[in-house]
């Protein structure tokens, strides 16, 4: 499918990637300590009947260098002495929860993102894990299979670090691969090679690791389509099971070292564009399917399974193969959902230890959902991970949805979007535009006109 250059400049907005419902900029007020740990009791005691048990998702900071593209919080030392002490204020964390929450707890996914987690020395992350599942009343789930994944940098990491996590039930490896390209990895100041790439995959494989995902990024500087077929040409010969392919967000009032590069050494729109067609197209060539939005896999991976099956879920982990419900978050900034509140972290590093070595539960800010946004958001992630939905039940009507028709008559117009009675679908050509169907469901984005500089472009 080639994409409408028509069609892109007419669409191509800032919008929200939905990672959330709300989206983080219209969360309103934080529930209180008492709010958030009485949401997570309720979602637990709901998936005692339900759910194979808790997620938890910790946030390790560090890295030794920045990656100018990057997004996310991250703290920038080679300090490997602060390790061990921030271990040791994230079991606190979590002793916290425990003594709240008062009641036996079950763990069926943990997912250690940053940062770079392998940051941390084998030890430390084993201090770590078996610090969360050694406590008084926590067990790992018996309820279906357990899912143990971590986000990895070649460059900092080894088998050793592999070892230990298989040991400890890891069998999902997510690496940071962005581009093979040696220009582009220069500017965005993420030099690698195909063979660290290489040595680590096969590492995680000979182990016993089952699933390895490479995330990729479009749309940075100095990226060419020549430099996406090169990253793909070995993609293709490294053959990890599932693959990010991000849209590179630029952000620079956000994330000042986006400032490294101007402008003019971003790819246009259109170009933009182009090079994620060619990439899905060679992806799609030797075997890998698209799941959901810009997320790939091949057939024998559990989450093309979870797309067929239709048990896809999306949070802000990105697409995983299933829900789990409560999602809590340890760390500095790392944000929780008990599927009624979200909560986030204290942001500021010192500000995190502080609040919890005074036995706080360091959130920052929140939002309690209202019944509309519960309603809102399973439509928005229906259309996320299914293409479609469907509100011909009670439980999921909302006044909203009398415009949302309305909303989406240009989009209807253009072929990208369908109606059947009380029914939403998302065709093949408009795929690459489900971010902008899904904002028509967004009653928060209706009533305050989002401000340019809150998201980055859909497409």
């Amino acid at each position: 499918m080639t994409l409408s250059t028509s069609l892109l400049r007419k669409y191509n907005v800032p919008g929200p990637r939905y990672t959330s419902y709300p989206t983080v900029p219209y969360w309103e007020e934080a529930p209180t300590e008492g709010q958030w740990i009485q949401s997570i009791r309720d979602a637990l005691e709901e998936g005692d009947q339900e759910s194979v048990g808790a997620a938890i998702y910790i946030h390790i900071p560090f890295c030794e260098s920045l990656c100018t593209y990057c997004g996310c919080n991250t703290r920038i030392t080679r300090n490997h002495k602060v390790g061990a002490s921030y271990v040791s204020t994230v079991l606190k964390e979590w002793d916290l929860y425990l003594s709240n929450l008062n009641r036996d707890i079950s763990i069926s996914e943990i997912h250690l993102g940053g940062g770079t987690p392998t940051f941390l020395s084998p030890m430390e992350l084993e201090d770590l894990v078996n610090g969360l599942l050694t406590r008084k009343g926590v067990s790992r789930s018996l309820k279906g299979d357990s899912e143990f994944s971590i986000e990895a940098d070649p460059r900092v990491t080894h088998r050793e670090h592999l070892e230990s996590l298989y040991k400890m039930g890891f069998r999902r490896l997510s690496l940071g691969i962005q581009d093979f390209d040696p220009k582009v990895q220069e500017i965005v100041h993420r030099v690698q090679s195909e063979e660290q790439v290489r040595k680590l995959t096969d590492q995680a494989r000979s182990l016993g690791f089952t699933s390895v995902n490479y995330d990729l990024i479009y749309g940075l500087p100095l990226q060419t389509l020549e430099s996406i077929q090169v990253t793909v040409e070995a993609i293709q010969r490294l053959r990890p099971d599932r693959i990010a392919f991000y849209s590179y967000a630029h952000v620079p009032w956000i994330k000042p070292g986006q400032r490294r590069f101007t402008e003019d050494d971003i790819p246009s729109a259109d170009a933009k564009r182009a090079l994620y067609e060619l990439g899905r197209k060679m992806l799609e060539e030797v075997g890998y399917s698209e799941v959901g939005l810009d997320h790939f896999a091949l057939k024998t991976d559990s989450l093309w399974k979870a797309a067929d099956s239709q048990t896809l879920h999306r949070n802000f982990m990105g697409y995983i193969s299933k829900q789990v419900s409560p999602l809590i978050g340890l760390g500095v900034s790392a944000i929780g959902d008990s599927w009624q509140a979200f909560a986030q972290n204290e942001k500021l590093l010192e500000t995190y230890v502080s609040r919890v070595e005074n036995g706080e539960i360091p959130i920052t800010r929140g939002h309690v959902l209202s019944s509309e946004d519960r309603i809102l958001r399973r439509h928005i992630l229906n259309l996320m991970t299914k293409m479609e939905t469907d509100w011909n039940v009670n439980s999921l009507k909302s006044p909203h949805l009398e415009s949302v028709r309305e909303r989406l008559l240009e989009m209807t117009k253009d072929g990208l979007v369908e109606f059947p009675e009380n029914q939403c679908r998302i065709t093949k050509s408009g795929r690459p535009f489900m971010r902008n169907i899904c904002m028509a469901f967004d009653a928060r984005l209706a009533l305050k006109a989002p401000a340019t500089q809150l998201f980055s472009k859909t497409i």
